[in-house]
């Protein structure tokens, strides 16, 4: 049995908040108004408020980084495609799947999925991580 073994998950939960969209167009310098203004975003297509797709996506480098494959691995590419709006108020589970794992090159590849409380993806793609040898740092 390797380290790593297909099909292997890990996830996490968490909650959107009003604090969070603040904070992201804040720290990305992204005040789009769908993002931050109600009255503009009613008028949309999604008829309020919608989370940054970043902001979503950032959940991903918390996943990857510190639980699979884990602290000491480092992005070498992400592929992301947005399939829902993320709500305030929606709670989000970000899942990592190992899909490959090349021990002798201390790369691995996963399936990143985010979903909402609904069960319905909001988010797809994959991961392909360096991660140090086991014991070492990258």
């Amino acid at each position: 049995m390797g380290r790593f073994e297909i099909g292997e998950q890990a996830s996490f939960s968490r909650t959107i908040t009003e604090t969070d969209i603040v904070l992201f167009a804040g720290m990305s310098g992204d005040y789009n108004p769908v993002h931050i203004d109600q009255q503009y975003a009613k008028d949309t297509r999604f008829g309020q408020r919608i989370s940054h797709g970043l902001l979503t996506a950032s959940m991903l480098s918390r996943l990857l980084g510190m639980q699979l494959p884990g602290i000491g691995s480092i992005y070498k590419d992400q592929t992301i495609q947005f399939t829902a709006p993320v709500l305030i108020g929606d709670t989000i589970t970000a899942t990592a799947t190992v899909l490959e794992y090349q021990e002798e090159r201390g790369i691995i590849r996963l399936l990143t999925e985010c979903t909402n409380q609904h069960g319905k993806v909001v988010l797809t793609g994959t991961a392909t991580m360096l991660v140090p040898k086991e014991g070492a740092k990258v």
